[in-house]
């Protein structure tokens, strides 16, 4: 090979920036819109999914029923919302004035049942119901953030998925392509934010190394020298050319301040801070909306709610698996850190700050709202001491809000236990399909990395969530 002939990966590596596109979870690069002085305006729709880690009870959330019996209702009573017909808990003292901004779903289900949170979450997360395992080869199918990437790359931030304290505890609680790309690739996989230790509502607070200030005389070196190695090629050699844009993109996105200071909570002002709540699960939703001002096209908030003063055994990963007693978790309706009594006045805060902040910024528009656990939890309590709930992937309820999806209604039924959907059953691979529509992503002929025809999912958007 002469000194010419030079591929895109020696001139990434070459400039010290190989690792950046090729190969580092959720690096890659787009083209967001550029004004007519060289900035980067408004990036292209965004979005925020929470996942309540370990399934949070319908019954006692979003899809109460009080006129149940006690021992499957619970003991707690609905709270009078905008939205009739809207039954949500009492403790959600926020979201009852902020119901017209979102659409709450009664229906979804998980066909087949599943009932573990390794299997339920994947399907959850991967868009899909069944896994297509074949002589023990695992599934390979890439999750929302990794797609969102891979079809709506970020060009203002060199990250465009990111994941907002990763799972940690037992691994039941980690879906198993969390981490990776599937066969989409590294790339297309989440940068991992925080810790159990390191969360933005800490005062120490530290990002990902990722956004740790560069070394500008060794960055104008490796520039340089990538600059003569292009040199006299430009004008005969496309692809030299190509891989040129492409650095010159990823050097803009790696100067640019924005990527770093969304980092920098302490810019925003106290009672915003305030607002969604000094506990990790408020900080984290602030984070992700500072992330997705910053160019991150897809910010998945692992739901923790933090742990309680007196109760320190909740590891921040499943606040909302809350089987009481029979696993040690304490009362699922007392003020742990596996209680709603704890938990519920937390969540509430946090989605409460975000939507009022979303509709205030102008920003609910452009970024899609999605909250929802695994599955469900059993309509009936119980009977153990302390109560609590178990698993229960036949019905749950999700919360789904902005870029385009209309706010203050109902989707779907539950019967009047909440075992089941009665009308208008959400499966997960319908939830992705609203997803990706929402985000203008086609779901029809994606292609993996190969070129090989591969399918989103196989759900459809449910088209009456919009307008």
């Amino acid at each position: 090979m002469n000194d010419y002939q030079l591929n895109r990966r020696q001139a990434l590596i070459a400039s010290g920036l190989g690792t950046l596109s090729l190969g580092m979870p959720g690096v890659v690069m787009g083209a967001d819109k550029i004004d007519a002085s060289g900035k980067a305006v408004a990036s292209d729709k965004s979005c925020i999914f929470v996942l309540l880690c370990g399934g949070p009870s319908h019954v006692d959330t979003w899809d109460m029923k009080p006129e149940a019996p006690s021992d499957y209702r619970g003991p707690y009573e609905p709270i009078a919302t905008k939205v009739p017909g809207m039954l949500i808990n009492e403790m959600h003292t926020g979201l009852a004035k902020l119901t017209d901004q979102f659409t709450l779903i009664n229906s979804m289900s998980h066909p087949g049942a599943i009932s573990n949170h390794f299997d339920a979450m994947h399907n959850l997360l991967s868009g899909q119901s069944e896994k297509r395992v074949q002589q023990g080869v695992p599934d390979e199918q890439p999750y929302l953030g990794s797609f969102v990437a891979k079809h709506k790359p970020s060009e203002r931030n060199f990250v465009s998925n990111a994941w907002l304290i990763k799972c940690v505890g037992p691994p039941v609680f980690c879906a198993p392509n969390v981490g990776l790309g599937g066969y989409l690739g590294s790339a297309y996989a989440p940068v991992f934010v925080g810790s159990e230790s390191n969360h933005p509502a800490m005062p120490d607070f530290q990002p990902p190394e990722l956004y740790n200030p560069y070394d500008q005389v060794r960055f104008d070196q490796r520039k340089s020298l990538l600059g003569s190695l292009e040199s006299g090629r430009l004008d005969k050699d496309q692809q030299v050319k190509d891989w040129s844009d492409l650095r010159e993109k990823t050097y803009d996105a790696m100067t640019r301040s924005e990527g770093r200071q969304a980092f920098e909570l302490n810019r925003e002002p106290v009672k915003v801070r305030e607002r969604y709540g000094m506990h990790p699960l408020g900080q984290n939703l602030l984070l992700a909306r500072r992330l997705v001002e910053s160019g991150v096209r897809f910010v998945t908030v692992n739901g923790w709610a933090g742990q309680a003063d007196y109760d320190k055994n909740g590891p921040p990963s499943s606040s909302w698996d809350m089987h009481g007693g029979n696993m040690g978790m304490g009362n699922a309706f007392g003020n742990g850190s596996y209680g709603m009594g704890f938990c519920l006045p937390r969540l509430d805060q946090a989605l409460a700050g975000l939507f009022t902040d979303l509709v205030e910024r102008g920003l609910l528009e452009n970024t899609l709202v999605v909250v929802t656990g695994e599955f469900g939890r059993t309509p009936f309590v119980l009977k153990q001491d302390p109560p609590g709930r178990q698993h229960w992937p036949q019905c749950f309820s999700s919360i789904i809000a902005g870029a385009g999806i209309g706010g203050g209604k109902v989707y779907g039924k539950s019967n009047k236990l909440g075992e089941y959907p009665t009308s208008n059953p959400v499966r997960p691979e319908d939830l992705a399909a609203t997803i990706y529509h929402a985000l203008d992503i086609p779901i029809n002929n994606p292609q993996d990395a190969s070129g090989i025809s591969r399918s989103l999912t196989t759900g459809k958007p449910i088209m009456e969530l919009f307008g």
